[in-house]
């Protein structure tokens, strides 16, 4: 991946002349199954411009709970694009049909806002990296589309779910208006994520990328990076997921630790109230071992990806072994 980045060739992405962005965003297009795609810096920036394209100010989105647009975005959908959030809740990240029309305002009565867009997130990363139900999924999108309502994928971990259903990118993001789609996390490239959709709605969102601060000039030089990973390492996230199995395995063999069975790549687990180790007590002993975890309130998260290996595995077992 280095290498290639060292030897991509590179223009002003801004002018939109630099070779190795405008080859990524035609590989991505075409692995999407979609007219058009743009580069970002991030996958944030990649929703947060797909929910400008498609809403304007007052205007109102339908996402689940626990989705990262409306949790881990730092409010953009309000302060950037002027948007509010009505949610629907359930354990595995799915949106049902019937719970979205029963959230669907559209109406002239000017006291409400009107519905948009729906956004749906697969794997569902705060749902312990879930893949949504592809047929649910579609009923669900095509109900949506019936009432003339837009729908985004944010699908930063789209690759994982590929992975994991046997799905090709094409299938899972066919029904959706826009898709996003991280070169990060589990793929390894160290920067960027693809916003994609049809071509008159990917030229709206290069004048809204400009706006947000996302024209890289010599992007290319990353860009590079994000084609490697897409071309070498979306086999590979299968590794990532059976790793996720045995930590997850040996996690909950312990007394007081209850860990979830991962479909992917995240393992979510929960120290028992009465565990005699506090939350921070627990994740700086592991630091001191090699091993950083997001968690707190007894619910963590360990995520497997490109830089763990199986040597790197053991290493974090036997650090979960001594701690706990």
């Amino acid at each position: 991946m280095r290498a290639a980045m060292a030897d991509a060739p590179l223009g002003d992405d801004v002018f939109r002349d630099d070779p190795s962005v405008l080859a990524l965003e035609q590989y991505a297009a075409r692995l999407l199954g979609k007219e058009a795609a743009l580069y970002v810096p991030t996958g944030t920036m990649a929703n947060q411009i797909a929910l400008r394209v498609h809403c304007r100010h007052g205007d109102e989105l339908i996402a689940h709970r626990r989705c990262h647009i409306f949790n881990y975005e730092t409010g953009a959908a309000a302060a950037l694009a002027g948007v509010q959030v009505r949610t629907i809740d359930s354990d595995d990240g799915s949106m049902s049909p019937e719970a979205i029309v029963a959230q669907l305002r559209l109406t002239e009565d000017t006291h409400v806002a009107n519905t948009a867009l729906v956004a749906f997130e697969n794997t569902h990363n705060a749902c312990g990296g879930k893949v949504l139900d592809q047929a649910q999924l579609d009923e669900s999108v095509s109900v949506v589309k019936a009432h003339g309502v837009a729908v985004h994928l944010d699908g930063a971990r789209l690759a994982n779910a590929a992975a994991a259903s046997g799905l090709k990118f094409n299938q899972l993001a066919a029904s959706f208006d826009t898709v996003s789609l991280c070169l990060s996390k589990g793929l390894g490239a160290p920067v960027g994520s693809i916003l994609a959709g049809d071509s008159t709605r990917i030229k709206t969102a290069l004048r809204y990328r400009k706006m947000y601060g996302g024209g890289m000039r010599q992007a290319g030089v990353l860009a590079a990076a994000g084609l490697y990973a897409l071309e070498h390492h979306c086999d590979r996230l299968a590794d990532d997921h059976r790793r996720a199995r045995q930590l997850a395995a040996f996690l909950d063999s312990h007394t007081g630790v209850t860990a979830d069975q991962p479909q992917t790549n995240l393992v979510y687990f929960t120290l028992a109230d009465d565990h005699p180790l506090s939350d921070d007590e627990f994740l700086e002993r592991l630091l001191e071992r090699g091993v950083s975890l997001h968690g707190g309130g007894r619910r963590f998260r360990a995520a497997l990806h490109l830089d763990v290996s199986d040597d790197d595995l053991q290493q974090a077992i036997d650090a979960f072994g001594a701690v706990l």
